[in-house]
């Protein structure tokens, strides 16, 4: 039976109005559905249509509520659906998010959809809170400036107790000769385990980052996973960071749900949020029924997050080419970023919304900082594990040949040429290369 729905969205002629929200969707129909059809019962079943014609629908609300289809690309399968704001309620992102990104990725006349790009409009960003302190309200507590930071996850990712969790993290920040990393992380699948509780590993770690800063004179970041499924136990565990002079909690944010994002964003003390991005490949990754990671990052920029992993711009072990990267980390870090064709991104005005820094992780080593910092620039966490303690000469060594990679790529110096000196990046580049 073919599509019956009662209204046509197909309008070329459509001028999107400010208040729309716009949607930008890639589709590939099954055989014997033609183009046009899969792409308005892709508008329907995101707004006010279904499968068939019903007595209950009206030319009230098709005249308000309908949504338009104002470009549709039948060679590319390109579609570009404007819905007016009516649609939703403005404060509700997981609602908004239940329409435009619902049931279509459910749609059985589909053989692959794909949301590349949601454009928010005023009225809906202007409902939430964004980023507390963003790229420079962390840099202004850090007190660095004019670099990007270096950071390492504490490695094996789960094993270590407490105490030997709390020791790492000193090799790491006081590093070797005066030169440690900014900013020692959890990672994301450690919480509080049998062996290793999370109320001891926090008091022990962040006793240490106080004594690292006072041995250094240089301000450290520790980023304390206070994932919990349980809400109330999450704040709990804030609160327990902020006890003892945390001053950044970790998010694992597509685990979490953006709910529970947002309600700790607006309930939170003042901790700089970081959100890892745990689980978002089974969102994100193509081929198949997926949400793209820029559409992910600009929510996530809007309910509030101020660190947010996006990739390596093809330099680490995720998958995500430079472009893709790229595309993400400026509608994080931008404040107004045009439409573009060949990214498939539809653009963003974000309104006085602050900006998100981009973490750069997953598979780095010091040989690879100087691309990482060319296509990302400075505005950055450069974030890495195995590439700090795998270093031959351990961990402490490993966080001062980061540290001396950073400045090669920051001083514009080939880091082959500044490692000639430098035994501790010299042996990370004989190791991994450049």
């Amino acid at each position: 039976m073919g599509y019956q729905d009662s209204f046509h969205y197909i309008d070329e002629k459509y001028v999107p109005k400010d208040s729309d929200v716009i949607c930008l969707y890639r589709f590939v129909p099954k055989a014997g559905v033609k183009v046009e059809e899969a792409a308005e019962q892709i508008a329907a079943e995101s707004s006010i249509g279904t499968w068939t014609k019903i007595g209950t629908m009206n030319e009230h609300i098709a005249n308000t509520l309908k949504p338009h289809i104002f470009a549709l690309d039948k060679m590319k399968g390109l579609v570009k659906i404007a819905y007016p704001i009516g649609l939703f309620e403005t404060e509700n992102m997981s609602g908004i998010l239940s329409s435009i990104c619902g049931n279509i990725l459910g749609m059985k006349i589909l053989e692959e959809l794909r949301v590349c790009d949601i454009k928010f409009p005023k009225e809906i960003i202007e409902k939430f809170p964004g980023p507390a302190h963003g790229v420079s309200g962390i840099r202004k507590i850090a007190n660095v400036y004019d670099r990007p930071f270096t950071g390492t996850i504490v490695k094996p990712k789960v094993g270590l107790t407490s105490e030997q969790h709390a020791q790492v993290g000193y090799q790491a920040w006081s590093g070797n000769e005066g030169q440690g990393l900014d900013i020692v992380k959890d990672d994301e699948n450690l919480t509080s385990q049998t062996f290793n509780d999370f109320d001891k590993r926090i008091e022990l770690t962040l006793a240490v980052k106080k004594k690292v800063e006072e041995e250094t004179g240089q301000k450290k970041l520790y980023l304390a996973n206070i994932t919990h499924s349980n809400f109330d136990e999450m704040m709990r565990r804030s609160d327990v960071v902020k006890k003892h002079g945390g001053e950044v909690c970790m998010l694992d944010v597509v685990t979490l749900g953006f709910g529970a994002v947002e309600t700790y964003r607006r309930k939170n003390t003042g901790q700089i949020i970081h959100a890892h991005r745990a689980m978002h490949g089974a969102i994100t990754r193509e081929p198949g029924f997926t949400v793209s990671m820029l559409v992910l990052a600009k929510v996530y920029r809007i309910l509030g997050v101020d660190l947010l992993h996006t990739g390596t711009a093809g330099a680490g072990k995720m998958e995500g080419g430079a472009v893709e990267t790229m595309t993400i980390v400026n509608a994080l870090e931008k404040d107004s970023v045009p439409e573009n064709s060949e990214t498939e991104s539809l653009g963003q005005e974000w309104y006085g919304v602050k900006p998100v820094m981009a973490v750069a992780s997953g598979g780095l080593h010091p040989g690879k900082i100087p691309l990482v910092i060319e296509k990302m620039g400075i505005d950055i966490v450069c974030q890495m594990g195995g590439g700090c303690h795998g270093h031959p000469d351990g961990t402490a060594v490993g966080a001062q040949a980061i540290v001396q990679a950073t400045d090669a790529a920051v001083k514009k110096i080939p880091i082959e040429e500044y490692a000639q000196d430098k035994p501790a990046l010299k042996k990370a580049l004989d190791k991994w290369g450049a």
